[in-house]
């Protein structure tokens, strides 16, 4: 008789050496070479990044719009999952459509909408002009505005796929019977749906957080030299200075926040749970 727990070791080695070669080990090159120098082992590379005034302005900012773009993009959402879900199954399919239909677009070409958007002449100042709210054209781009903008454009649909999925998996009558129950929608939400919806959250939540402070071309281009970003920081450490350690000690930074968003966020669903 063949032995099925050996034969599936066997046939999951290949998969577990490839993901080890294409995600494990660009970490530890990366992880080494922020702390290596030719004296050996130090982390003085991590000090003087924060001892840096504007390494830490960048560093804020970004954690900064990460966190602004991800509850933002969890507010519209929901609104837009809920809308999506209560649809019938034609209009869900064309809504599931219009949703996935940005991301088969390049980055660059909906950053360059955005730009002709946020310009003095765009849409945005027409409408506000028109409106009488300003006299003259206000200036949105390269502000951290545009880039928040940008940066929720081009992640709110990994949000609204991942609410869509936890919503599709809720009980048909759970909502039906807390309204019969006599709650109101707002204590519906937060009492019944957001607890049970929980992993799409911690999951959206997850791949836009880190989407959002790994984006280069969006904060580039929106918010050009004037905003940057850890993403822009590094990009310029590279190819501007040559400098590979700063560069490391970024990416490895990046890392880090982006394990301790799922973590935060895994920790709060648990919290919200009990």
């Amino acid at each position: 008789m063949f032995d099925n727990r050996r034969i599936g070791m066997a046939l999951s080695m290949p998969a577990v050496l490839f993901i080890s070669l294409a995600f494990l080990l660009p970490v530890a090159v990366l992880l080494s070479g922020s702390v290596a120098t030719p004296q050996g082992w130090t982390l003085n590379q991590f000090a003087e990044f924060f001892a840096d005034p504007l390494s830490r302005e960048v560093l804020w900012r970004t954690i900064r719009l990460g966190a602004m773009v991800t509850l933002t993009c969890a507010a519209l959402g929901y609104v837009a999952a809920l809308a999506i879900v209560q649809a019938g199954p034609t209009w869900k399919g064309r809504f599931v459509g219009l949703v996935v239909l940005p991301l088969m677009i390049s980055p660059v070409a909906r950053t360059y909408a955005w730009i002709v958007i946020l310009g003095r002449t765009g849409m945005a100042n027409q409408v506000i002009t028109s409106l009488g709210l300003s006299a003259e054209p206000i200036r949105l781009l390269f502000t951290e505005t545009a880039v928040f903008i940008g940066l929720v454009q081009l992640f709110l649909p990994l949000m609204i796929l991942s609410l869509v999925s936890a919503l599709e998996n809720l009980p048909p009558d759970v909502v039906p019977a807390a309204r019969v129950l006599g709650g109101g929608w707002m204590p519906v939400f937060f009492r019944v749906i957001l607890p049970l919806t929980r992993e799409g959250l911690v999951t959206g939540g997850t791949l836009v957080f880190t989407g959002a402070i790994t984006a280069y071309i969006t904060p580039a281009v929106l918010g050009g030299s004037k905003v940057l970003m850890l993403e822009t920081l590094l990009y310029q450490r590279v190819s501007v200075s040559n400098d590979f350690v700063s560069a490391s000690v970024i990416a490895v930074i990046l890392i880090a926040l982006g394990v301790l968003a799922h973590a935060v966020l895994k920790r709060a669903a648990r919290a919200r749970a009990r």
